[in-house]
């Protein structure tokens, strides 16, 4: 399930959805309704994470509680932002309920594009929800998008590499984490050329992050409804410090690598399906004895087979293994957290039964059907229905503790202007990360609070 959450063109979301809330008017079917007697609802899910065998069950159980239809489309992540800033405003044309990214939430519950839906907060899970999430959809105290799902980074590794460097066992604190991935490195057990003890790239803000949250940092701050970078804040600072280590002793990745496809690394030999940089055009060396991504990664890591003309991976558990990235205190680092959100349009003229397909999402039934296929789901009281597996157990493990970027009404231009990238590609070699931090703060600033 891999989920790449892109920013958006913010300003002109803004101004169309602001002129739209303006004007908006009572809508037809205000009270949470089961009478839907020949109506159709429309649901936008995002890619294709949400199997058809929960479409199929949401279809039913939608008729048989309304007797209404629930139309199901499919929309692309690169596309998704771009259609919600056309549609939301449109009465006629709205989706009724839509999946969203969780880090594309604030700025559209910002400018009022979807329904207040803070009095189902507690019917549909209340502070059992991902909180993280929760506030991602959340304004002046306002519940308007709820997690739908959510998948989590962490830690896949090659234990051979790591047993020829003399590490036989995991790391229990983010310190020696460190150090480990440093010690391997160095050590180049294997004699493999470029190997990185942990390939990190350089514009890989989505993982670097980590270090920053776990030392108490962040991105952002807010202070009486005011955003501001806090990039060159003390905490932030011990964090960048770390990262900077990183960079230099355990990481040999490029400087302008992002966060896709760091398992092609890890494996002995590999291309990148459907990639359009150059190392596409060639099998992919082991280059890496660690790497951080998303769970969904364990589909993409193994040992290299073929069958029916096409490359397969089997996992090998003497070869490959998985852990939460551990903060300072020894429990999970503060990961960024993916998935996404659901919320009804403000503009829908069916929010009271929205409200119905909304309960069926949020029902046990449901929630442990998005478990059972690989869904973190949104209430943590079904999470054994991800099952126990190594691979859930980091989930789980992982998604405790983690973070979301900053729920800035600006966050969407923040993400959109590369100014992340930019920031963490210089890390490596600054002299002074403090001016550098300084310097992206005052570039930041002028985006976050921008509406």
């Amino acid at each position: 399930m891999k989920r790449r959450l892109i920013g958006a063109t913010a300003v002109a979301l803004a101004s169309v959805l602001a002129l739209a809330a303006c004007s908006s008017g009572a809508s037809s079917d205000s009270a949470a309704s089961t009478d839907g007697k020949g109506k159709t609802i429309t649901l936008w899910l995002a890619g294709a994470d949400t199997p058809d065998a929960l479409r199929s069950y949401l279809k039913k159980e939608f008729s048989k509680e309304t007797g209404g239809t629930l139309k199901i489309e499919q929309q692309d992540w690169n596309d998704l932002v771009t259609k919600l800033t056309t549609a939301l405003p449109d009465a006629n044309n709205t989706p009724d309920v839509t999946e969203i990214g969780n880090t594309q939430s604030p700025t559209f519950t910002n400018v009022g594009a979807f329904l207040d839906i803070s009095d189902l907060y507690s019917t549909l899970g209340g502070s059992d929800l991902l909180q993280s999430f929760v506030a991602a959809g959340k304004v002046d105290g306002k519940n308007y998008t709820l997690p739908y799902y959510f998948g989590s980074r962490y830690v896949f590794y090659r234990k051979d590499i790591w047993q020829k460097a003399g590490i036989t066992s995991v790391p229990a604190t983010l310190e020696e984490f460190n150090a480990d991935v440093a010690k391997i490195t160095a050590a180049d057990p294997g004699n493999i050329p470029d190997l990185s003890g942990f390939y990190l790239g350089g514009q890989d803000w989505r993982d670097g992050v980590s270090w920053i949250f776990a030392n108490g940092g962040d991105l952002a701050t807010e202070s009486g409804g005011k955003w501001t970078s806090a990039l060159s804040s003390a905490d932030t600072l011990k964090g960048l410090t770390q990262l900077q280590e990183i960079y230099r002793t355990a990481s040999k990745a490029p400087g302008d690598a992002k966060d896709s496809n760091q398992y092609v690394y890890i494996n002995d030999d590999d291309s990148i399906p459907g990639a359009t940089d150059a190392d596409a055009a060639t099998p992919v060396s082991l280059t890496a004895a660690t790497i951080m991504a998303p769970g969904w990664a364990h589909w993409s890591i193994g040992v290299k087979g073929e069958k029916d003309g096409k490359v397969t991976r089997t996992w090998d558990d003497s070869i490959f293994g998985v852990f939460a990235l551990p903060g300072t205190d020894g429990k999970p680092a503060p990961v960024f957290a993916s998935g996404s959100n659901i919320g009804i349009s403000a503009k829908s003229k069916n929010p009271g039964r929205s409200k119905t397909l909304l309960k069926i999402i949020f029902s046990k039934t449901y929630q442990e059907m998005l478990g059972k296929n690989g869904l973190g789901p949104a209430n943590s009281k079904y999470t054994a229905s991800l099952g126990d597996d190594q691979f859930a157990k980091a989930l789980v493990a992982s998604a405790s503790n983690s973070k979301l970027t900053p729920a800035a009404p600006g966050w969407a231009s923040v993400e959109s202007s590369n100014l992340l990238e930019e920031f963490f590609s210089k890390i490596k070699d600054a002299d002074d990360l403090e001016a550098l931090a300084k310097q992206y703060d005052a570039k930041m600033n002028p985006l976050l609070n921008a509406k």
